[in-house]
């Protein structure tokens, strides 16, 4: 079972608005989105007040940190914006700001049947990030502040389906993490002089001397910064901190001037130009990359925003995070 999938239905039972705003780290998204990472950790993180109904009449036995068995009355009625903590961790205090990695199996309450699991392959949901604009926006993240590593909860969720599907999703939330809020590790020695100079600002912010840099008909990867972190594969989404520009010098987007990380998908067609997927792969979490994308990897011949059709890109990217 993909991870994804089990996201997808935990998100489903979200209001029309929530779920909008949680499509950045779906599979298959086009758009991409950015979230807000100015979030800071209070001594408040565990006092989240959750808007929820709880659901009765279901529990769950277990090691605790293993998958449970989760067992109700069936057939069992269910409604979104429901919850049940099943089993209170021991492990370390989820707060506010942290990346929550989660195992999820989702069951049919029709007749309790299990539909799917992240178990058996070993393969978390880690794309849970506990900030202060989530925590507005997806009241199900709320019940995870406070808690225990090694906690399971379960959602209702009653999907809107011509078969009028409802599931129990059961998350037993296992690790937990902190995003990098700029790129960590060791400084590239042997960097090409001919290509565009790269300058920090002391919050981490990058500017570029193009010195001369051209348009280029292959794409150059340039690692400045080799983190010491996860390295992405294809099948990853890579949590990051970017500026690009033209070859002119012009700026066209920048990350860092909205105080946002983006999600970028490089397993999913579409979400991210080509140049990016080229790129990202195989770096490590905690390095900085510069990009250097011809046309055919960015935007080709079309005009897109404040980008001229056919323009090579510049991009310095810190690379936050990754699941």
């Amino acid at each position: 079972m993909h991870s994804h999938k089990i996201t997808m239905l935990l998100r489903s039972a979200l209001a029309a608005g929530c779920a909008l705003a949680m499509c950045a780290t779906l599979a298959g998204c086009s758009n991409g989105s950015d979230s807000s990472r100015s979030d800071k950790d209070s001594s408040d993180s565990s006092k989240q007040t959750v808007n929820m109904d709880q659901i009765s009449g279901i529990t769950a036995t277990g090691k605790l940190g293993e998958k449970p068995k989760v067992t109700f009355k069936t057939p069992m009625t269910v409604q979104n914006n429901t919850y049940a903590i099943l089993q209170k961790g021991d492990g370390d205090t989820i707060q506010k700001g942290d990346r929550v990695c989660a195992q999820g199996i989702a069951m049919n309450v029709k007749d309790g049947s299990e539909l799917m699991s992240s178990w058996e392959k070993n393969t978390p949901d880690c794309s849970i990030l506990l900030s202060d604009s989530n925590l507005k926006q997806i009241e199900p993240y709320k019940t995870m502040v406070g808690q225990k590593l090694n906690t399971s909860i379960a959602f209702g969720i009653n999907d809107s389906n011509s078969a009028n599907t409802s599931y129990i999703l059961v998350y037993t939330l296992v690790s937990k993490s902190k995003d990098l809020t700029r790129a960590e590790g060791d400084k590239v020695a042997d960097v090409l002089a001919s290509l565009p100079k790269v300058t920090l600002a002391k919050d981490g912010k990058p500017s570029v001397d193009m010195n001369g840099q051209g348009s280029v008909d292959k794409q150059i990867t340039q690692t400045l910064i080799k983190g010491k972190g996860t390295k992405i594969t294809n099948s990853m989404t890579a949590v990051v901190k970017y500026t690009g520009w033209t070859t002119d010098g012009k700026q066209f987007d920048s990350s860092w001037d909205k105080n946002t990380t983006f999600d970028a998908d490089v397993s999913s067609s579409g979400q991210i130009i080509q140049g990016w997927k080229d790129g990202l792969i195989g770096q490590t979490v905690g390095s900085q990359v510069l990009l250097v994308i011809p046309p055919d990897k960015g935007y080709g011949n079309k005009a897109t925003g404040s980008i001229p059709a056919n323009s090579t890109l510049v991009f310095v990217v810190d690379i936050l995070a990754a699941y």
